[in-house]
């Protein structure tokens, strides 16, 4: 049987804990399993990296800064290789070329086109521990390329899919899915279970836990995960197809301040125009939401919608050097945070959202705006109101009876 854990930064930060993680990634190999492992850069050392290459050049290349950020995982494979040996056990550490992870050659966001397998098999048929490096892949011209920040997980789960694996067991520093996330709402409760759709959106609306793209995959191959702390014993949350809790309840509150607002006034009215805004923003892979639009008196449209932080100036710029699109001004503006619930039972009762929007009324917290889909409910607010609002709106369901016990 093959199974795939995934240690992240915070698991191998320290010398202690690549030890810790050696005797459990042992322990597993004792049982009889074919282990192979998946870890990240230790601790905050892509941030280090990234800060330096900032120091030495401003301007430098995504190529470069790929090819620097792929010794972080390597370090963490090399001596984590070694901390296993150390225990009596054989052990391999394969970077991305090694691997065979094949990627697109879109530096810094690469997507995974295939994975040849061979030399994980040849190594696993030898008894040997294999630990890949995450975050990164190789292009058809054999440069390294990573997969976007997180993005350790979405190793993890491709490997799983590819190898038939019986489980992707993800570590972190946590215990598990929390309905809240801990360091804001000291209350939430760690869920046992939940589905991939729910884990989908949460991930996707700025809980921290698991990539967005390594749960789409996930639940597109049916791969069983689950997340659980390395530094514990304590069972983890199960994410699966369907959940068998009956009931409408809420799966999590989730807070996103890594969000800014582009405004675009002035635009000239005629069909195709959200066209044209989408293909750019799908070109750059940039995921827009709220999205807005006033028709004016004159006859033309101000449109707006939020975009992550990080992806600000690939917005700007593709809308600015597209001649097709006519209006008058572009600007952005930060200052805003997403607050948002997710309830696979939303649709169906409307007193889920009804909650949400009395509790923050309730504290005197204005909404900015809403958006809704069957599975959640998102507001904006303003940034500093962030954390106090997902306490309260958390106690409110909490009251209400929609959080699972």
């Amino acid at each position: 049987m093959i199974i795939v854990q995934k240690y992240g930064g915070t698991s191998v930060a320290t010398e202690e804990r690549i030890k810790n993680v050696a005797r459990r990634v042992v322990a597993a190999h004792k049982t009889g399993n074919k282990v192979v492992v998946v870890v990240s850069a230790r601790g905050n050392y892509t941030d280090e990296l990234i800060e330096l290459a900032e120091r030495i050049n401003p301007n430098h290349s995504k190529r470069e800064l790929d090819a620097l950020l792929a010794t972080g995982e390597q370090q963490s494979c090399a001596l984590l290789a070694m901390a296993i040996q150390a225990l009596g056990h054989p052990a391999v550490s394969l970077d991305a070329w090694l691997a065979g992870i094949g990627t697109t050659s879109v530096h810094s966001n690469a997507r995974i086109k295939s994975i040849d397998t061979e030399r994980i098999k040849l190594e696993l048929d030898n008894n040997s521990i294999v630990i890949v490096a995450g975050f990164q892949g190789v292009n058809r011209r054999g440069d390294f390329t990573t997969l976007g920040r997180g993005a350790s997980d979405l190793t993890a789960v491709a490997l799983a899919a590819t190898l038939n694996a019986s489980i992707c067991e993800i570590y972190t520093d946590v215990e598990g899915i929390f309905s809240a996330d801990p360091r804001i709402v000291p209350e939430a409760k760690k869920l046992k279970e939940i589905t991939y759709f729910e884990m989908l959106e949460l991930s996707a609306l700025g809980a921290n836990v698991l990539a967005k793209r390594s749960v789409g995959l996930a639940k597109k191959y049916g791969v069983p995960l689950v997340v659980r702390s390395s530094l514990s014993d304590a069972d983890g949350t199960i994410v699966k197809e369907e959940s068998r809790v009956e009931g409408i309840f809420i799966s999590g509150v989730a807070v996103d301040k890594d969000i800014v607002r582009v405004s675009v006034t002035g635009i000239t009215d005629e069909p195709g125009v959200w066209f044209k805004i989408f293909s750019l923003m799908n070109q750059y892979n940039i995921s827009i939401d709220f999205i807005n639009q006033v028709k004016r008196d004159d006859g033309k449209k101000d449109i707006s919608f939020t975009v992550a932080k990080s992806q600000l100036e690939e917005a700007l710029a593709a809308i600015k050097n597209n001649h097709r699109l006519a209006y008058d001004t572009i600007s952005h503006a930060g200052g805003i945070a997403k607050l948002s619930a997710v309830s696979t039972g939303m649709a169906t009762n409307p007193g889920v959202p009804s909650l949400m929007f009395e509790a923050l009324f309730e504290m005197g917290i204005n909404i900015d705006s809403i958006s809704t889909s069957e599975i959640r409910a998102s507001v904006l607010i303003d940034e500093q109101e962030a954390d106090r609002a997902a306490r309260v709106v958390h106690e409110k369901f909490v009251h209400g009876k929609y959080i699972r016990d």
